[in-house]
């Protein structure tokens, strides 16, 4: 029981069946709407996205991007180079696979090459 000035608050009833106010609705995980009080601003309870909107500012977003930081692998940059690696590597095979294809034809390679190495 919470006690504000000489009000006390009864929790336990509060929000009960016959509560007048606007339920969440959000779907649970039971499948039934979510009967917990809704927030003024977007009509949810805290539970189902009605605690924070999140960061706005370009401070707030940098701070937040810091903090999830864990260890630089999956950064925008490094991905890019990595697609940029993974490109390269691609133009390169096929211009293996176009000069092998030219040395096969021209009779300087045998088409079976290959099999003569263990695998």
């Amino acid at each position: 029981m919470l006690t504000k000035d000489n009000v006390a608050i009864g929790i336990e009833w509060r929000f009960g069946p016959d509560w007048p106010g606007q339920r969440c609705g959000a779907k649970t995980r039971r499948g039934t709407a979510c009967q917990r009080p809704a927030n003024k601003k977007n009509g949810r309870c805290r539970l189902h996205g009605g605690a924070s909107t999140g960061a706005r500012t370009e401070e707030g977003l940098a701070r937040i991007s810091a903090a999830n930081l864990r260890h630089g692998k999956f950064t925008k940059d490094k991905l890019e180079k990595r697609r940029g690696n993974a490109a390269k590597g691609r133009e390169i095979l096929a211009e293996l696979r176009q000069m092998e294809r030219e040395l096969i034809a021209g009779g300087l390679l045998d088409k079976h090459w290959r099999d003569s190495f263990p695998s």
